[in-house]
């Protein structure tokens, strides 16, 4: 039996309450930052998900609840780390 993803509910910037599973978070130590990728409940099951990804703020805990912000990831490096990390994660025979 499959394991039920953790779920996190993100406030949008209309207030309303969004569902989200939870794909994967990682730690970096290259940016020295902790990262989660997510994708919206009501995809589950679908053949495309629309997977998010945020910084979690620095030196918190990704195995610990918080009700802080998510923060985008805006420095390229930084993002194709985090693309890289996802691609490797959905295809680990790519793996060189």
């Amino acid at each position: 039996m499959a394991e039920e993803p953790e779920q996190l509910t993100l406030i949008d910037e209309d207030g309303n309450e969004l569902l989200y599973n939870e794909l994967l978070t990682f730690t970096s130590d290259e940016y020295q930052r902790s990262y989660i990728l997510m994708y919206p409940a009501e995809e589950e099951g679908h053949d495309e998900l629309n997977i998010e990804a945020y910084a979690l703020p620095k030196d918190a805990d990704p195995t610990a609840p918080s009700d802080g912000e998510l923060e985008a990831i805006n420095d390229d490096k930084e993002w194709e780390m985090v693309q890289e990390t996802l691609n490797t994660f959905l295809n680990p025979d790519d793996v060189r």
